[in-house]
Formats: C-alpha cells, structure tokens, sequence
C-alpha cells in the first residue's frame, strides 16, 4: 500500500492523460476560433495568433494557455497579446463552450509564450563561430 502512494506522489506533478488530452483539445478549438472569429479590441485584430500549449488543471475547470503572435519576437508584444486575450477571455470562453463538449468550459488564462524566443537564441549561439570551432 505504501509503495503505491508514493509512485502516486511522484506522479502528482506530471499532467494525467486526461489533462493532456483535455489540453488538445482546447488548443484545436482555440486555434479554430482565432482563424474565424472577429475581435473588437484593436490588439487582436488582424493577429494571428499561435497557440503552443495549453495546460489544464487537474479537475479540468482551469486552463493555462501559452501564446504568442505569429512571427514576432518581441516579448512587450507577446505580452501586449496575451493581455488582450486575457480582457477577451469570456468571450472566447462562450465560443469555446460551444465547439467542445466538456462538462465545464474551462476558464482561459493566457500567457505569453517566450519558447519560440528561448530556441532561437539557442540556436543562434550553436551557429556562431566560437561554437561551431568547438565541436569541429
């Protein structure tokens, strides 16, 4: 008995397979109605908008959504974006209730996702001479 709540305990931070797959389909639904629908605020107009992950809570009613515009690297844009999906959220909620079938429409939080900036700079310090003379 106590062997298993401690592989229970280990597994409490990873996301469930219910969460994962919840977190799909979040994102596949968002990313359908950030290409159809029309947004009032000025900041969400003519954006397109990528959504690189989306994290859900364990009892489904929270979800965490990574974000960024498409093709720009600035970070105040990123964060501009994410805080005017965040004044948009309850309606982008109703449209999202309407194109999955949960038992609760979760509620959105959006973060600006800096990945995309982490793995360019990554890459441009493998391309740089210093490093390239290192591995040759």
């Amino acid at each position: 008995m106590a062997r298993n709540r401690k592989r229970q305990d280990a597994n409490a931070l990873e996301p469930s397979q219910r969460q994962l797959r919840a977190g799909e389909l979040i994102r596949h639904a968002l990313t359908d109605i950030f290409m159809r629908e029309e947004f009032r605020d000025p900041d969400l107009q003519g954006v397109n908008v990528t959504i690189g992950e989306v994290r859900t809570s364990p009892d489904l009613k929270h979800a965490n959504v990574f974000c960024s515009p498409l093709g720009e690297t600035d970070p105040a844009a990123q964060d501009q974006l994410a805080k005017a999906l965040n004044r948009a959220s309850a309606f982008i909620r109703g449209k999202l209730g309407k194109r999955i079938e949960m038992k609760f429409t979760p509620d959105l939080n959006f973060i600006a996702d800096h990945s995309y900036d982490e793995a360019s700079h990554i890459d441009a310090l493998l391309d740089s001479p210093e490093v390239k003379r290192d591995l040759d």
